[in-house]
């Protein structure tokens, strides 16, 4: 029997198989994926009582998990096709079990920074949740597209979940007993995928291209170390751009192994492929919005107006208010892609989010003087952003071939996550009031500043739906 053969065969046998349990059990894995997300936002001030640190140095959890993301998707979304996608599920959520324990109890700072930033491993989830999806629905679009939004929908809910969990215990519960409850959910979630998820038929064959991989790590990790540290040096200091330089050089080698590999970790002729590169590229350009706005929102949202005559003077509890309506226009959105791509076809409608997204966020240019104005372009850019987050992964394995379902999916979260850090870096120095990221400093940004975050993240989603304006659709597939 030939390759392509079995193939065929082993999609049809998993498109038979029951999909809508499956579909349960992995929403609550997305749940967990939520309280990860929300939980700590509202307590990351008491967190830094309890480690002795300063409220600045917060900011050092995100980078570390970034970095961290953006190492081992790659790898573990090759995995996933190669020894299949439940056991990469599996095995990632079991070592952000462990990370999520050793955050509740870790006696240190530095132990604590290291188990955040493992903790990151869950970004894999999502792409091989809808791996497993399109895997067992033998590719058929508008099902894994459906099943898409409801776990995109489950993972919003689960952040404002976590968020509203935290905020009300924080004054009740010990900090080593606050920050255990996201890692029982975790564990729950390994449960759920234990009982409640079966392995699909692995069609991928060959082994881990570990030169690869360690080339990849290589590049990446120069890359995002660079953009750290141009958040903490600022753009004066020449060591970020050489760390910056010296990752863009070392994708040379790492391209030209892959190209001349048999089986390479990164098959880029398939990232490249005509149907493919526009998914991946807009996966880079949504990471400036949805990964990194959302800090330079919630400072301007807190500045007093009457100090700096901008700003909406907000408490905290308003700041709360505008995240929760901007999670729950993800959720919506992630559920009326499906149907709006019943209609229209998936191009279609992942072009319309896109401009949703760059409206939202264009709107803040002349529009940010209220709580009004500023719930309603968030609104807006959240029903496009919560559409991109279901379709993304969606079209990358739906134009990718059956044995890289995997890979394309993963990589959709890599490219979001290096497009975020960029963007991190960038709004930090755009937003830096004394020509330095001084975490110190104590003056406020300009408005000039945050204009020119929203201009960048409007800009950057309108080039976005170019790239899905070209991006083919794919053979029509039973339902």
């Amino acid at each position: 029997m030939s390759d392509s053969t079995a193939v065929s065969d082993a999609a049809r046998a998993v498109a038979r198989s029951p999909i809508t349990k499956v579909v349960g059990f992995l929403i609550c894995v997305e749940l967990a994926s939520g309280v990860l997300q929300g939980y700590y936002t509202p307590i990351f001030t008491d967190i830094a009582r309890h480690l002795s640190i300063k409220d600045a140095d917060v900011n050092w959890f995100e980078a570390a998990q970034l970095i961290v993301s953006a190492l081992v998707v790659p790898l573990l979304a090759r995995l996933g096709d190669l020894i299949g996608h439940r056991k990469v599920l599996l095995l990632s959520t079991v070592v952000t079990a462990l990370a999520s324990w050793g955050v509740a109890f870790a006696p240190s700072f530095g132990l604590f920074l290291v188990a955040w930033a493992v903790q990151g491993f869950y970004v894999v989830w999502l792409p091989m949740e809808v791996a497993i999806i399109h895997r067992r629905t033998g590719g058929a679009e508008r099902r894994v597209r459906g099943a898409a939004g409801l776990l995109v929908a489950g993972l919003e809910l689960g952040v404002i979940a976590g968020a509203l969990t935290s905020g009300a215990l924080a004054e009740s519960l010990g900090m080593t007993a606050l920050l255990a409850l996201p890692a029982v959910v975790v564990t729950l979630a390994l449960v759920a995928i234990w009982f409640g998820v079966e392995e699909s038929p692995v069609l991928a064959h060959g082994s881990v291209d570990w030169r690869g991989f360690w080339l990849v790590t290589l590049a990446l990790g120069l890359v995002m170390g660079g953009l750290v540290m141009l958040r903490v040096l600022g753009p004066g200091s020449p060591w970020p751009w050489v760390l910056v330089v010296a990752g863009g050089a070392a994708l040379v080698p790492f391209a030209r192994a892959e190209l001349a590999h048999p089986e390479p970790l990164v098959d880029l002729r398939i990232l490249g492929a005509r149907g493919q590169w526009p998914v991946q590229a807009t996966a880079f350009l949504f990471g400036v919005s949805v990964l990194g706005a959302q800090i330079p929102l919630s400072t301007f949202a807190r500045t007093d107006p009457a100090v700096t005559g901008y700003g909406l003077g907000a408490s905290a509890g308003k700041v709360s208010i505008i995240i929760g309506g901007y999670v729950l226009s993800l959720a919506v959105g992630a559920l009326l892609l499906h149907l709006l791509a019943h209609r229209t076809g998936t191009r279609v409608a992942m072009v319309a989010a896109a401009v949703l997204v760059a409206v939202g966020y264009l709107l803040f240019l002349p529009f940010h003087a209220s709580l009004a104005q500023t719930m309603t372009n968030m609104v807006i850019a959240g029903l496009g952003s919560g559409a991109l987050v279901a379709g993304l992964p969606t079209a990358a394995a739906a134009q990718a071939p059956p044995t890289h379902t995997g890979l394309t999916t993963g990589m959709t979260n890599t490219t979001k996550t290096i497009g975020g850090a960029f963007a991190s870096s960038v709004f930090a120095i755009a937003l830096a009031s004394t020509g330095t990221v001084d975490a110190e400093a104590t003056a406020h940004a300009s408005l000039a500043g945050y204009l020119v975050v929203w201009a960048i993240c409007g800009v950057t989603a309108l080039v976005a739906a170019v790239f899905l304006a070209v991006v083919r659709e794919p053979k029509a597939q039973a339902a």
